[in-house]
């Protein structure tokens, strides 16, 4: 009768120790930062369509996106805003049909090395005078 018990205590310290080591491994690798999520954040900038983010960067603190005019008309009076940054580069306050330009917002904060915020594009059709606004997302990594 006791030699079926210590077969099963034998069996259950095996595997005890196995997950142990298991569990010491993976804690370690996490430690070290091989596990950290922020190695595999993916870089996207999206916009609704008719406005597309063609590139951006972050680093320092400031953040660069280069907006395309994919609306059909010329675009005027634009303005950009992102979560997080206080200051905007508004020129060129146009951008033709087609055309691309490049905006820098300034001082802003980032949480550690990754910029995660909305994208805000206020704009005025030329064509017909009316002002729009333009929400998307901003993901990325800080240079």
């Amino acid at each position: 009768m006791f030699k079926k018990a210590q077969a099963a205590m034998e069996f259950l310290m095996t595997y005890g120790w196995a997950i142990l080591v298991v569990l010491v491994a993976i804690g370690a690798l996490a430690y070290f930062g091989v596990l950290s999520p922020d190695q595999f954040l993916p870089s996207k900038c999206t916009l609704p369509s008719g406005i597309a983010c063609v590139d951006h960067k972050a680093s320092g603190t400031s953040v660069t996106v280069v907006l395309r005019n994919g609306i059909g008309y010329d675009m005027s009076g634009i303005l950009v805003n992102a979560e997080g940054c206080t200051g905007t580069d508004a020129t060129p306050l146009t951008i033709a049909n087609g055309a691309k330009a490049e905006y820098t917002l300034t001082t802003c904060t980032f949480d550690g090395n990754k910029y995660k915020g909305d994208l805000n594009v206020t704009y005025t059709l030329s064509d017909t005078g009316l002002q729009h606004k333009a929400v998307g997302s901003i993901t990325t990594r800080v240079e």
